[in-house]
């Protein structure tokens, strides 16, 4: 665990500073980005927000749009060698975040990942639930007061991460959210939560429920026409709401990548361990224990029915096993 007086001496007088997020960010790392973009901005330290793939959900653009949060794809700037970076929702070495032309000085995380030794400055807290929360500790190192568009934004990275405090959740967390609450507009934090999900989603369902397999508490389903990895996540959400179901393995070919999409809610089946012994060899994942994501670069490698065996192996439900 780390301070954030440790960062802030690493950005004064460097301009610009960017704030990266993870690959095709999510509304944690966004929000958590627009929170850290405002502490900086108090300690006079001038940033900007920049992310690689692309803005998937309409609840984020909607989250973007209503907060007014100043974020653009890292090609919208003419980075260079000596551009001070700060990743924010994931780890410089990471293959969900792209190694950009500039300096990492900083990583701000909350997945089980390595920390990089050459990054000066890294806070990384795998056991808080929402990368918000991290950032939101900050304020309170700091002594400043939370504006109602940051509170708004970091109670909605804190739920979805969370799924509504329901994963992964530490003390931390429920700390946050408390004092968040009356801060935020819950107005629009519910109006986010409440619409995920839009009409033309619904063909995804359809495909899941066509081709789902279920064995015994594992539910798998892959994707050959696609699926982006933001919805293979409310998909994963939703098998695992099944009272028969414990642990859910969706797959997509996402042009020339298979994306994975993992959810569990047994301790003993650690996701970002399951992923990488099932990709080894082939690609790689990471997460939390209750949630994991993963690719595989070349679906050349990808065999759908052997990669269910794999999985079978991984959770002890083959009949080799028994």
């Amino acid at each position: 665990m780390s301070s954030i007086h440790e960062l802030l001496p690493l950005l004064r007088g460097e301009e610009p500073v960017y704030i990266q997020t993870h690959n095709f960010p999510d509304h944690d790392a966004v929000a958590a980005a627009f929170a850290l973009q405002y502490l900086l901005a108090r300690e006079q330290i001038e940033t900007e927000l920049i992310y690689e793939g692309e803005i998937q959900r309409s609840s984020l653009a909607m989250m973007i749009e209503e907060l007014g949060i100043d974020i653009r794809h890292s090609s919208f700037w003419p980075l260079v060698e000596s551009d001070k970076i700060v990743v924010v929702d994931g780890c410089k070495g990471n293959k969900n975040v792209t190694d950009l032309i500039g300096d990492e000085v900083g990583v701000i995380d909350h997945h089980q990942v390595i920390k990089p030794e050459d990054v000066p400055f890294a806070d990384i807290r795998p056991d808080f639930g929402s990368c918000c929360t991290v950032v939101y500790t900050y304020f309170g190192e700091l002594n400043f007061e939370i504006p109602q568009p940051v509170a708004t934004a970091l109670m909605i990275g804190i739920n979805m991460d969370t799924a509504l405090l329901t994963r992964g959740v530490g003390t931390t967390d429920i700390e946050a959210y408390a004092d968040l609450y009356g801060r935020a507009d819950m107005q629009l934090v519910n109006s986010i939560l409440r619409n995920q999900v839009q009409t033309r989603d619904l063909a995804f369902f359809k495909v899941a429920l066509e081709r789902v397999r279920i064995h015994e508490t594992l539910a798998f389903c892959y994707f050959p026409e696609g699926c982006n990895q933001n919805l293979l996540g409310i998909l994963g959400d939703f098998f695992l709401s099944l009272v028969e179901v414990d642990f859910v393995a969706l797959c997509a070919r996402n042009g020339e990548r298979i994306n994975f999409s993992l959810r569990s809610e047994v301790e003993g089946w650690n996701s970002a361990k399951i992923i990488q012994q099932v990709l080894a060899g082939i690609g790689f994942g990471g997460g939390h224990f209750d949630r994991a994501g993963g690719i595989v670069p070349n679906p050349v490698d990808f065999d759908a029915g052997t990669i269910y065996q794999k999985f079978l192996v991984a959770l002890g439900l083959d009949q080799a096993s028994h």
